[in-house]
């Protein structure tokens, strides 16, 4: 069996389990915000159930439309929050988290060889940490919540290997896009993405959080990776709580294996309106844009920040650019100001915003209007994504979505640092 695989069948109570096999297995944590807490909360009504299966996992996150940006969402949050509070299970208000796909590895909640389920479709993010999660709808939640089970189809696995040392400025944003761009949004329908290799290695934990997190955009059912040494050191201090590293071994059986030579890659950059319209940077360069952000469940963790701060340092926005930078989490935000990294992007004419999903599923901070065009660090570029549905959307990673701020039009970190 794959990594997956395991996962799932020590979860289901069996020895062994196939893909396209039909299991019912434990969850190890459910997870909701308030964009999908609303609907979850109504239909686990309807289950006859009257408390949670256990409070301490079950996690409602407050970051989509929050601070409220209207009375619609206030008097959604008064709902959610009364739910919460009501069944003692783990809330994170505005001011006390951040973005869910964030603030869950940050804190502990996930480890390594948890079965994890979430009401939104970048669960998958917790794969970097050898978890398998994966994305639910509310209905499926509100019976997670009340049972502790849910029942899925075993995933086929498709295995992704990165050989080759990584060039400055080539992060994980840069080998997920490259990899939706060559195997296409489709290209592992249902399938358990498992990422490899020598330029993995390389990687630090938040861009492996951010090529896991993006699996869904390839069609994958989850992303998962081997929780290696720097997994674990990743983990120190931020739990007590024991956990099983499922390893992967040369006996693993795989739908198929893709593999990938990373040493000459330059960053990428995905035009609209699909994640799988891949290039270099060097064919989309000199695109005028009118707002870049940095941010999201996908690139506003630490590293994420530092990389934009390297390139920013010293230099301004562009006159006819609107730059907003959003930390992935209150701890980010700390972080970041104790690095003086806030500070880089405030003198270069950024604006910081407190933690929230809002500009990347269109929410607010950062609408576009008709004719405008924006290139986001964020995960998806589909038609009104970010508002009008006559504005253009460009996905990049920090170094580009930076260096285009600062020039006015998209533009290649190597030739601004």
């Amino acid at each position: 069996m794959t990594i997956t695989e395991r996962i799932l069948a020590a979860h289901a109570g069996k020895k062994r389990v196939k893909p396209g096999e039909f299991v019912n297995v434990h969850v190890d944590l459910i997870m909701s915000h308030d964009l999908s807490s609303g609907i979850a909360i109504q239909q686990f009504k309807k289950t006859g159930f009257r408390n949670v299966f256990d409070p301490k996992k079950v996690v409602m996150v407050m970051d989509h439309y929050v601070p409220n940006k209207d009375v619609l969402c206030a008097t959604q949050n008064v709902e959610l929050r009364e739910f919460a509070h009501g069944q003692g299970i783990v809330f994170f208000p505005e001011g006390k988290g951040g973005i869910c796909h964030v603030i869950l590895p940050e804190m502990g909640f996930v480890l390594p060889g948890d079965l994890v389920v979430g009401a939104d479709s970048h669960t998958c993010t917790y794969g970097a940490l050898g978890a398998f999660s994966t994305g639910i709808g509310s209905t499926d939640t509100a019976v997670a919540m009340a049972t502790g089970k849910i029942w899925m189809k075993v995933p086929a696995t498709i295995k992704f290997v990165y050989n080759g040392v990584l060039p400055k400025w080539i992060g994980g944003k840069d080998l997920i896009l490259m990899t939706i761009g060559k195997i296409g949004v489709d290209g592992a329908l249902y399938a358990a993405m498992e990422f490899t290799g020598e330029a993995i290695e390389q990687l630090t934990m938040d861009d492996r959080l951010t090529m896991a997190n993006m699996a869904v955009e390839a069609g994958g059912k989850s992303g998962i990776f081997y929780a290696d040494a720097k997994t674990l050191e990743y983990l120190e201090g931020r739990s007590n709580r024991p956990f099983q590293v499922f390893e992967p071994s040369k006996k693993d059986e795989y739908a198929q294996v893709i593999e990938f030579d990373v040493s000459n890659l330059k960053p990428q950059v995905a035009v609209p309106n699909l994640p799988q319209n891949v290039f270099p940077v060097s064919n989309v360069k000199g695109v005028k844009i009118d707002q870049a952000v940095i941010g999201s469940c996908t690139n506003g963790r630490l590293a994420d920040l530092r990389v934009a701060a390297e390139v920013m340092k010293g230099q301004k926005v562009h006159h006819g650019v609107r730059c907003i930078i959003i930390p992935g989490s209150q701890q980010v935000y700390l972080d970041a100001m104790h690095e003086g990294l806030i500070e880089i992007f405030i003198q270069a004419g950024a604006a910081v915003s407190t933690p929230t999903c809002g500009p990347c599923v269109g929410g607010y901070m950062g609408i576009l209007a008709a004719g405008e065009k924006c290139i986001s660090s964020t995960n998806r570029n589909f038609t009104g994504r970010m508002g009008s549905p006559d504005a253009d959307i460009y996905l990049s990673g920090p170094a580009v979505t930076a260096a285009s701020a600062l020039t006015g039009t998209i533009s290649d970190p190597r030739e601004i640092v």
